[in-house]
């Protein structure tokens, strides 16, 4: 049975072993964290010059099915986006953190999904965000849980390239059954360092929380899989 302790100081001297290839790394999760977010439009059309209150209907249509168009290009241009790379990204960021965990990590590890496993990167992370989007939907706690549920997807397709995307997520489910709630804490016993990161405008997070972070994610993986 693992424990939060020795998962940290695993994590902490894999990272520190590998420090700057592990920040890297980390920079990129957190980034394609951000790009998969969402995509937020600013129409800013009073700084265009544009007068609304001279326009007339017909003209108000055409500028809203302009807008409309613009929002949908986009959105299907980051859907795309998100599909093609970044889920393959975070099969191979996660995959980066685990050999991490055993000897120091090549940057190579960056195209493992695309090389290894890319169809079932794009199928199955794009089900496990759907299924958690899904549950969401019935309130924000069970979302949450689910979240929780799919946390080892990207580890076991990186580990597992041949099971099948509905296996991956049972997979995940079975590891995280009654480890759900430990994992919650762990993460919540990052809570100091995440305020000092805050203290250094998040400075300490780019050097240090976030390879340790997702080191201690990646020696979770481990030690489960282990179980």
């Amino acid at each position: 049975m693992w424990n939060r302790k020795e998962l940290k100081e695993k994590a902490k001297a894999a990272f520190k072993a590998n420090y700057w290839k592990s920040v890297l790394v980390a920079i990129i999760i957190v980034a394609l964290a951000g790009v998969g977010s969402g995509v937020s439009l600013s129409s800013g059309t009073s700084g265009a010059g544009i007068d609304l209150s001279q326009m007339s209907d017909a003209q108000m249509a055409q500028l809203a099915a302009a807008l409309i168009s613009v929002i949908a290009v986009i959105g299907v241009i980051a859907f795309i986006v998100k599909l093609l790379v970044i889920n393959p990204l975070e099969v191979s960021c996660k995959r980066f953190f685990t050999e991490n965990s055993k000897a120091p990590a090549s940057l190579d590890e960056l195209g493992y999904a695309f090389k290894n496993c890319f169809g079932k990167s794009v199928g199955t992370i794009f089900l496990r965000d759907l299924f958690t989007a899904l549950w969401s939907l019935l309130f924000l706690i069970p979302g949450i849980i689910k979240s929780y549920s799919y946390r080892m997807v990207p580890y076991i397709i990186a580990d597992n390239p041949d099971m099948s995307a509905t296996d991956v997520i049972k997979f995940s489910r079975e590891m995280m059954n009654g480890n759900k709630w430990r994992a919650f804490v762990l993460d919540l016993s990052f809570i100091g360092w995440y305020i000092l990161s805050g203290l250094t405008l998040g400075i300490l997070s780019v050097f240090y929380v976030n390879p340790y972070i997702y080191a201690t994610d990646a020696e979770l993986y481990m030690a489960l899989k282990n179980d």
